[in-house]
């Protein structure tokens, strides 16, 4: 399907960085049109989203896990069910140290699309995917004390 990569850099030194990435409460508070968040653990969280896209109506459900823990690298999972739709995406974070503090290096594959998002061109779900992508990382930046 869709595969997406970048990398991020912060100051903070990469242990710092790992905490706040696998800080799951963390992230949630970084993704972008947040209605509600229904449950926050340690390794997991469900939230209601209300996305600004044409092609999905209404509200996803979505079950943030993660699934992998062992520094410098973590393994999540996204799962959206909506009226007529539902996508999963892996996604992976590797921190390493830098110059200046630590670099990210991420990937985020979408595995699977179901219902009425399997008709929408590839063009536009790419196109909405890269601009929730770098919404949740300038999030993540400001959170982080960063203007990078």
């Amino acid at each position: 399907m869709s595969k997406f990569e970048g990398d991020r850099e912060f100051d903070l030194r990469p242990d710092e960085t790992y905490a706040r990435l696998t800080d799951v409460s963390f992230l949630v508070g970084c993704i972008p049109d947040v209605e509600t968040v229904r449950v926050i653990e340690a390794d997991r969280a469900e939230l209601v989203l209300r996305p600004g896209f044409s092609f999905v109506r209404g509200t996803l459900a979505v079950t943030l896990q993660l699934v992998e823990r062992v520094a410098p690298d973590a393994r999540f999972v996204l799962v959206s069910k909506g009226i007529g739709s539902s996508s999963e995406v892996q996604a992976t974070l590797t921190i390493a140290e830098s110059a200046t503090g630590s670099r990210v290096h991420w990937v985020a594959e979408v595995t699977s699309l179901g219902g009425l998002l399997k008709m929408v061109p590839a063009g536009l779900i790419r196109g909405a995917a890269e601009k929730v992508i770098n919404d949740a990382w300038d999030r993540i930046e400001r959170a982080m004390g960063e203007g990078k």
